[in-house]
């Protein structure tokens, strides 16, 4: 990669790009292939999945057989390697101590931000989920519709590869027939879900994920993506003819060293850079935009390399480090007030939103004794169960307006350095018969996550703390929440389909299956890890902080193409959205551009 030092940024360039995930890497990608020289600044140091992916390594090679730990939440292999839950020197605040309201930032600090360990779940949201609030009356509806991202929906599918089926069912949108690639087989628990499920009337069926169950075409989908231009089609061509088909090697949250699952890392920075036109500056803590006479003319940052402040200058600038921070940087930006920067509205931080989540697992007897086999597969879920109610939800029969998604999970994966065999079942037993116990019940749990609609509320929100500052001398972000009873609701219902389906597989639940109250297997805001909001797009100047192309109705050459301007947060996974929006947010770039209009 052209990764370069702070000291070495040219004097101007066409665009600036706050960060180097989803977003980042989708809008470097773009730009670049269109002719844009451009300058990217990560907080974290640089990050070589090729290199530096733990790709065979088995739990007993690392501490602790990689269990998690507060520095590695998510097990010793996992790709995370700069950032987590809490940042040294970083901090950021909660003005409630509710457990369950919260607020957890995960805040990676590397290149590639959360694509290198993310779920890859890569779901399309559908007609309804664009327009929320003409459905139900709460909320809002986003200014722009589910036709107008169709396309690049379909454009990031083939760039990136995600497998799947399509099942025509409601408000799930089906891709455009050979654009999918093969769905790998369920494993026995997911089977056996699917058959329980259906019977329950639960739709359960192949999940979409970023992952290639074989190779890429690079000889058609590069003239797809970019016809006309034979110099990008041969750039993605060969980026495109690098990557390697999954063959189950190690969980996705490694990363992956052969370009199996998508990373920005791996897809979207290679093709960038080899166009000669992307710079890359790690270790650049941006600290705010800078604007003059209505125009963003470039960024302040704090290089972490030498501790001092530099500045890089571009003709636009492009906010792509994950809603919070992006809404954070713009209120530590000093606009023409007090408010920060694009904040005429006064909804900078407003309406932030994460996924509901809650599970539930449970013991299955008919997955005991199963014969030694690999269930290892494509480095997550293979199945899922989109949201099947809508029908009754719109007659009003449910007690929450919006739905949730089900993540299925239990296989025979291998194990860590945690106890493979659950205590009740294996309690008093040692030696020969735990060996036995570990054969018999390995394998025969299964668990349930439940991925919900938050429907945004004004409770929900991030300004900046008053009095705290980070180490760079920056005031942190202060999280305030409040749970509707919308999302309470749907935590209930789903502990109580999830109790069902245990159930009606012979099974009995781990623990309690109490769902009498959401507040308290209701997970803490911020978990999931799906942020959105806190700068939302809408039609109206005075009520939203973007238009429908993630520009800023205030400052016409400042874009957002994170999550930040979602109006609504689907049960829908966020990240095949944001990078749809933002290609179709740099394409609109580019065409302002040539007109003079920024």
């Amino acid at each position: 990669m052209s990764i370069i030092s702070a000291d070495q940024a040219k004097p101007e360039y066409d665009v600036v790009i706050v960060g180097s995930g989803a977003a980042g890497g989708q809008s470097a990608f773009t730009l670049t292939l269109a002719g844009l020289k451009v300058c990217m600044l990560e907080a974290g140091r640089s990050y070589d999945p090729v290199a530096e992916t733990p790709m065979f390594q088995t739990p007993a090679d690392a501490p602790l057989m990689a269990v998690a730990t507060p520095d590695k939440p998510f097990g010793f292999h996992d790709a995370t390697i700069g950032g987590g839950w809490e940042v040294p020197g970083e901090p950021y605040t909660n003005t409630t101590k509710a457990e369950n309201s919260q607020w957890r930032w995960w805040r990676p600090r590397m290149v590639g931000g959360r694509t290198n360990h993310w779920g890859r779940i890569s779901l399309r949201n559908g007609p309804y989920d664009f327009k929320p609030r003409s459905r139900d009356g709460l909320g809002f509806d986003w200014p722009i519709g589910y036709e107008d991202v169709e396309p690049y929906y379909t454009k990031v599918e083939q760039l990136i590869g995600v497998y799947g089926t399509n099942d025509g069912l409601e408000n799930t949108p089906n891709s455009p027939e050979g654009v999918l690639l093969p769905a790998p087989k369920g494993r026995a628990a997911e089977l056996l879900s699917q058959k329980h499920g259906r019977k329950l009337g639960i739709p359960i069926t192949s999940i979409h994920r970023a992952v290639l169950t074989k190779h890429l075409d690079y000889q058609s989908i590069p003239q797809k993506l970019f016809p006309g231009n034979k110099w990008a089609q041969g750039i993605v061509k060969e980026a495109m003819s690098e990557r390697n088909a999954c063959f189950w090697a190690t969980p996705c949250g490694r990363g992956c060293n052969v370009a199996a699952n998508y990373q920005s890392t791996t897809v979207h920075l290679p093709p960038a850079m080899a166009t000669g036109n992307l710079d890359l500056i790690p270790m650049a803590h941006v600290r705010e935009v800078v604007v003059k006479d209505g125009k963003a003319t470039g960024v302040v940052f704090i290089d972490k390399v030498s501790g001092q402040e530099k500045r890089v200058a571009g003709k636009a600038v492009i906010l792509a480090a994950g809603a919070c921070e992006s809404a954070r940087l713009l209120l530590n930006s000093r606009g023409p007030d007090k408010a920060g920067v694009a904040n005429s509205s006064g909804k900078v931080g407003k309406y932030i939103m994460d996924t509901v989540g809650t599970f539930l697992s449970g013991h299955i007897p008919a997955l005991e004794n199963l014969p030694p086999h690999n269930e290892d597969g494509a480095g997550g879920d293979h199945f899922y169960s989109p949201w099947w109610l809508y029908q009754e939800q719109k007659a009003g029969k449910l007690d929450f307006a919006r739905g949730y998604h089900i993540e299925t999970g239990g296989s025979r994966g291998m194990p860590g350095g945690g106890n493979p065999v659950p205590d009740n079942l294996a309690e008093g037993s040692y030696g020969s018969k735990f060996k036995q116990d570990a054969r018999r019940y390995y394998g025969s749990n299964v668990h349930y996550a439940c991925r919900g609609e938050m429907i945004p509320n004004e409770d929900s929100y991030l300004d900046l703390d008053p009095e705290v500052k980070d180490k760079f001398g920056i005031p942190v972000a202060r999280f305030h929440w409040k749970w509707s009873e919308h999302e309470l609701n749907m935590a209930r219902h789903a502990r109580k389909t999830f109790t069902a389906i245990i159930e009606s597989m012979g099974g009995t639940v781990n623990g309690s299956k109490d769902a009498a109250d959401g507040n308290k297997f209701i997970q803490q805001p911020g978990f999931i890890i799906h942020e959105v909001g806190g700068a939302l797009m809408g039609a109206d100047a005075k009520a939203s902080v973007t238009n429908g192309f993630g520009q800023t109705w205030d400052v016409k050459n400042l874009f957002l193409t994170d999550g930040a301007t979602f109006p609504s947060n689907a049960d829908k996974n966020p990240t095949l959205t944001i990078m749809a929006l933002a290609w179709r947010a740099c394409d609109y770039l580019v065409g302002e551009a040539k007109k003079g209009n920024l």
